[in-house]
């Protein structure tokens, strides 16, 4: 008998479990959705695919990642931003570029665009490097404060831009961006899929955590 009621016992408490494992998995989903869809509408207005739309600003802020995949072959998403910068800068629609992401890793990531962007015939004296640039939330603020830049463009994928465009938004920064040149499906899956939880990151800093006043 005791043994018969141990076993009833461990099928409702596993049946339990389960449901509170589905209704997590929900809640999760659901927070990964809204944030995204909050921050797809929040940046809709301000940013931009047809350069000829695109309003003019001194300051254009690239955002780095990579030059190189794990597997050592080319980001496309890293030469496709080095493209869209050089090409406003040649539009006019840009003065300087200030190329900012993080030399703390070992590679440099502000050197490697300044490289890539002479090469696109952007001159090195059109271009400042910002090495501090750790994360998204970084590069915008510090465009502002330490490159007093009251007023730029930011250059990134589509995705990237919503996001970097939502922080700036939320700190008073008047900020429009152009998007670089999308990334095959299949080479941005994991890419595509960490901007999700990137999303929620970036509304807890922003909303939570105040980051932006820490930094």
């Amino acid at each position: 008998m005791t043994k018969w009621i141990t076993v009833r016992n461990m099928k409702k408490y596993i049946k339990y479990l389960l449901k509170f494992f589905v209704i997590v998995v929900l809640l999760c989903f659901v927070t990964l959705l809204l944030c995204d869809i909050s921050i797809r509408l929040y940046a809709k207005d301000r940013i931009y695919d047809d350069i000829d739309l695109l309003p003019t600003n001194k300051a254009g802020l690239l955002l780095g990642t990579s030059k190189y995949r794990k597997d050592g072959s080319d980001n496309p998403f890293f030469y496709n931003r080095i493209a869209a910068a050089a090409q406003l800068y040649k539009a006019g629609k840009i003065e300087i570029i200030i190329a900012s992401g993080d030399k703390s890793r070992g590679y440099d990531e502000p050197r490697k665009m300044r490289r890539e962007l002479i090469k696109m015939g952007v001159p090195d004296s059109a271009i400042f490097a910002d090495n501090f640039g750790f994360r998204t939330i970084n590069s915008v603020l510090r465009c502002k404060k330490v490159f007093d830049q009251d007023s730029f463009t930011i250059i990134s994928q589509q995705f990237h831009n919503e996001r970097a465009i939502f922080i700036a938004k939320q700190y008073g920064v008047d900020a429009i961006a152009f998007n670089a040149k999308p990334v095959e499906l299949t080479d941005s899956i994991k890419t595509r899929s960490r901007e999700l939880f990137a999303r929620v990151r970036a509304i807890l800093d922003v909303f939570f955590m105040d980051i932006g006043n820490l930094l």
